[in-house]
């Protein structure tokens, strides 16, 4: 455990950076559409909602980069100096987008910095993300890392959660006007609050959980002897980044205007739905630690190919209870994936280039493939007039995904690769 603090302290600094990166995300898909009014020019709403999905989308095509960078000082400086480092690359720029000013006011200036703020951003959540998994991964003890990979997840759920319920409350709170005008700066401005805390947790611990002998260049390392583990690391994750992103991020647009349902009651749906995930999520670990994690994620995946367009079909309905137990049905699939995944595939790479090969090869996934989701699925919605579009990417999210599988051997007793 980590030198001279508590393991609330450590849980506490390992999830937070997750919390305000998906806190962050969370709170620009929700506000999509105010976004792209304030900084695009033009009057098709269509057009501005894709070039705000567009520029969220360049955001995580910085992860890649991101992810070689901090993975390399994660690995060559400890991970608590990568961690610290990158919610405060997150905090600062969500803060910024706050208080930007928009078109009308800076002209084409508007949407180039923001989209630098974006691709700041993009730069830490590529290295957040893993080796936050890593860190709580090696601060637990043996039989419990499968449950502190579902804690790890529920930071990231727990944020897209307080993203939700604070558009929510804001939706509910104030006029239509007043949200179009100003009032969808306000989570921006508020996650500077949440940064601040995570640097100070951060900074405060004495040295990471489990310290290694640093390799002159871990990320050299991983690219010439690990090429195989970074292919099979992007093919697995293939399924949570396009069905995460699609079924809480993108959703919220798509059922106002597949189902045409106003903006707070899609946010009501979506953060019951978050609320229900972090159960889900801690399940997933505890029960992996106890059956395995390939079980698991095949489980997720089956439910993930064969349910996506039922479960689709049963969200495209005017009663909300429906719409609410088709959302719930891919809480299970996502939610027993993303529970499963972090204990997998850390355990599954070596310690000395363990930071490097996950922030590289998941980053890949996340970064290029989870960060266009949201920009296809729209498109293919608007383009080809298919409701139904999201299911077909997320049932081909899952072959890939499966295919992928077939590589994987669970160490036995843990940490087999890992030395």
């Amino acid at each position: 455990m980590t030198t001279q603090s508590s393991p609330g302290r450590v849980f506490a600094a390992g999830v937070i950076g997750n919390m305000l990166e998906w806190y962050d995300f969370a709170i620009y898909g929700y506000f999509a559409a105010q976004i792209g009014r304030t900084f695009f020019p033009g009057k098709d709403e269509v057009t501005q909602i894709l070039s705000a999905f567009g520029i969220f989308a360049v955001g995580f095509l910085m992860r890649p980069l991101g992810g070689a960078v901090m993975g390399h000082i994660g690995d060559k400086f400890g991970r608590r100096t990568a961690l610290t480092l990158s919610v405060t690359a997150m905090a600062v720029p969500t803060f910024l987008v706050g208080i930007l000013p928009g078109y009308e006011t800076l002209g084409l200036a508007a949407p180039i910095i923001l989209t630098m703020l974006r691709m700041v951003q993009g730069l830490s959540v590529g290295g957040e993300c893993t080796t936050s998994w890593v860190f709580l991964f090696e601060a637990a003890p043996p039989g419990r890392r499968g449950l502190a990979g579902g804690f790890a997840e529920v930071g990231s759920c727990g944020g897209i959660l307080l993203g939700s319920m604070t558009g929510s409350l804001i939706a509910n709170a104030l006029s239509t006007g007043a949200i179009e005008q100003w009032a969808w700066r306000i989570p921006f401005i508020l996650g500077l609050l949440v940064g601040l805390i995570g640097y100070f947790l951060r900074r405060s611990l004495p040295v990471a959980a489990v310290e290694t002998q640093a390799i002159r260049s871990p990320l050299a390392e991983t690219l010439r002897n690990h090429r195989l583990l970074l292919l099979w690391l992007a093919g697995l994750t293939v399924y949570g980044s396009v069905g995460f992103y699609l079924m809480f991020l993108y959703i919220v647009s798509w059922l106002q205007f597949a189902d045409g349902i106003s903006p707070a009651h899609a946010l009501e749906i979506n953060s019951l739905s978050m609320a229900v995930l972090i159960p889900v999520l801690l399940a997933a670990g505890w029960l992996s630690d106890r059956f395995g994690r390939k079980p698991l994620l095949l489980l997720a995946l089956f439910l993930g190919l064969f349910g996506a367009f039922p479960l689709l079909r049963l969200m495209h309905h005017a009663n909300p209870t429906m719409i609410l137990a088709g959302q719930l049905g891919f809480t299970l699939s996502i939610g027993m994936f993303w529970g499963t995944l972090p204990a997998a595939i850390v355990e599954a790479t070596p310690r000395h280039v363990r930071c490097s090969a996950l922030s590289l090869g998941f980053n890949v996934t996340a970064g290029i493939v989870g960060g266009l989701t949201p920009l296809v699925a729209a498109w293919l919605v608007h383009r080809t007039a298919d409701d139904f579009s999201p299911a077909y990417l997320m049932m081909g999210a899952a072959a890939i995904s499966m295919v992928a599988m077939v590589f994987y051997h669970e160490p036995v007793g843990g940490e087999a690769l890992a030395d």
